[in-house]
């Protein structure tokens, strides 16, 4: 059986848990040349600048040509240890894009693709790869070029490698793009339609959380689906104007609302009939808090819109009180006797972690699991507990991976025996000290913008410098007022659940 020199103490390049490849002088010389640019000076003129800046890039292309080299040979040692260590053949290196991925500090799907278009760039696209380790086209240009070739057979990839050698340094991104893409299809021509029929079989929808309490709901579709159901959105668009139902809302808002309309099936955008988690905190929920609210795994929403969607919406809302850590922020949770997690300690997990909790992941969570597993002796409880992506759940139970957790942390160690630690996050993004209210010209605390009315305890500002000399506390510590139930105290009363369950 193979024994990596990371568990043989015996080994000559054993340096302890952690860390097992020897000391090469090139890492040296690396760590060297960083602290080089670290200190560096600004130069004194515009040409030295614009010279420097020049030979920076090329330093950044020849740096990312050598990544990628040393990500293919990452890849072939990885299969040959894991050869030796029985694992099936087709699951031999199967997760080396984790490992490099945790190495980039990215998400696994970045390190996966990164090491897809390595392997591209040094083994089907030579004439690539000697421009990006020349300095003379940009790690962008090597990606596109390796993308829009995705497809083609190693020979039909090597002759357009070919034809592109005196054009990728002299081509604009996105005409390098078009030219490559039009080489691509012209050299294989012959099974167009086949490649059609490939590519719709990757058709998905996917969601992105944007500013300001915006997302993005796209699908990718075959050409002739896509085209029709964006025709159906402007042609019903088209008649609300023609009907004159609405004169408040343009072209574009009316497809977007008919799209969720659609989707959904409820008959106005703004009902939302589906499950939705909101967390907010107590302050924000029923005063006039700042914090913003947050939507597990997909971030943010301004406090504000957070109140007035559940004041407004007309589908059922369900209020349940959730406990925080006082010191961390984070998420005080429970443990199961049951041998999976499930109910409300999986939905705790899912809150807790909000996205994959492996080290630069932020993909969604899709299993909730043992760090430690069952058949090790691990516990269905809080601190045994990890929200994970499947790609990552999977290759924790790939051998040489281990997971080591509590509720506050979470340590990856992976086969070459690095370590990766990164902390549970808290519950609630926010300050760790409120930021000071502004104040008027007369003195008094201006209104928060998203209330008309002192807080619950009759507040009209917060910490920080008041005009009058006072702070904030002294200048209100005579105020005591009780103001009207606004519409979302009202929803709490009518919707509360009593217990914590």
């Amino acid at each position: 059986m193979f024994t990596h020199p990371a568990d043989d103490p015996d080994h000559p390049d054993y340096r302890g848990p952690g860390s097992w490849a020897r000391l090469p002088g090139i890492t040296t010389d690396i760590d060297r040349w960083c602290k080089t640019l670290r200190d560096l000076e600004p130069a004194d003129d515009a040409w030295e600048a614009q010279t420097r800046i020049r030979a920076l890039e090329e330093l950044t292309s020849a740096a990312a040509a050598a990544q990628a080299r040393e990500a293919v040979a990452f890849h072939r040692h990885r299969q040959r240890e894991d050869a030796a260590n029985d694992v099936p053949k087709r699951e031999q290196g199967k997760y080396a894009g984790n490992e490099i991925a945790l190495a980039k500090r990215v998400s696994p799907a970045t390190g996966r693709k990164f090491l897809s278009t390595s392997k591209a760039v040094v083994n089907d696209l030579p004439r690539t790869y000697e421009a990006l380790a020349e300095g003379s086209i940009s790690e962008s240009k090597a990606r596109i070029i390796a993308d829009e070739t995705a497809w083609l057979t190693p020979d039909e990839r090597l002759f357009v490698d070919e034809e592109l050698k005196d054009r990728a340094s002299v081509a604009g991104s996105r005409r390098l793009r078009t030219e490559v893409r039009s080489l691509a299809a012209n050299v294989s021509s012959d099974n167009a339609h086949e490649r059609a029929e490939a590519a719709s079989a990757d058709r998905h929808v996917s969601l992105s959380a944007l500013n300001n309490g915006m997302a993005m709901l796209s699908a990718t579709l075959p050409l002739q689906q896509a085209v029709a159901a964006y025709e159906s959105l402007d042609a019903a668009a088209a008649e609300h104007k023609l009907n004159g139902q609405d004169f408040d809302r343009g072209r574009n808002q009316l497809m977007a609302d008919i799209f969720v309309e659609r989707l959904t099936g409820q008959d106005s955008a703004g009902d939302v009939p589906t499950e939705v988690h909101v967390v907010m905190e107590a302050e924000s929920l029923f005063s006039d808090g700042q914090v913003p609210a947050w939507i597990p795994s997909y971030g943010p929403l301004p406090a504000k819109t957070a109140r007035n969607f559940l004041a407004a919406d007309r589908a059922r809302a369900f209020i349940r009180r959730m406990f925080t850590s006082p010191d961390t922020g984070q998420l005080v949770g429970m443990d199961s006797r049951r041998r999976t997690f499930g109910g409300l300690l999986r939905r705790m997990v899912v809150f807790r972690d909000d996205v994959c909790r492996t080290p630069w992941c932020d993909a969604p969570i899709k299993h909730a699991d043992h760090a430690n597993p069952v058949a090790g002796g691990g516990e269905t409880q809080w601190s045994n507990a990890s929200g994970l992506c499947a790609a990552c759940n999977y290759a924790k139970e790939h051998p040489g991976w281990k997971h080591e957790a509590t509720a506050d942390d979470l340590t990856v160690s992976t086969p070459t025996g690095e370590e990766y630690e990164t902390a549970t996050p808290p519950f609630v993004t926010k300050f760790s000290h409120p930021p000071p209210r502004r104040y008027t010209a007369s003195g008094d605390a201006e209104e928060p913008a998203d209330s008309d009315k002192p807080d619950c305890c009759g507040r009209s500002g917060a910490a920080g410098s008041h005009p009058s000399g006072k702070s904030a506390p002294e200048a209100n510590e005579d105020v005591v007022d009780f103001p009207r139930l606004s519409p979302v105290e009202e929803l709490f009363e009518e919707l509360m659940l009593r217990d914590t369950g």
